[in-house]
């Protein structure tokens, strides 16, 4: 079995209404079990194997559904685990 993460500790400013959006959407598109617990989302693929890459864009693509991708990014940490990070916005002075 294949576990992923995804770092969810920035993105949970957004409220935890969102955060059971991304569950659901990640669940439905990759039809693999979903955990959610505090700043992680792990997804579980039994037969399948779910590549990191495959995760990556279903992320961005939850990120532009919801208008968030001019706020936050995603980008790899460790094997098997992504984060979901707030972009740095240039200060106007």
């Amino acid at each position: 079995m294949v576990e992923t993460r995804i770092n969810i500790s920035e993105l949970k400013s957004e409220g935890s209404d969102l955060i059971k959006e991304l569950a659901g959407f990640l669940k439905e598109k990759t039809k693999a079990e979903v955990e959610t617990t505090t700043d992680i989302i792990t997804v579980k693929g039994e037969e399948t194997n779910i590549s990191k890459k495959y995760l990556r864009v279903l992320l961005r693509r939850f990120l532009h559904k919801n208008e968030l991708k001019d706020y936050f990014r995603v980008i790899g940490k460790e094997e098997n685990t992504l984060m979901i990070k707030e972009k740095k916005t240039a200060e106007e002075e």
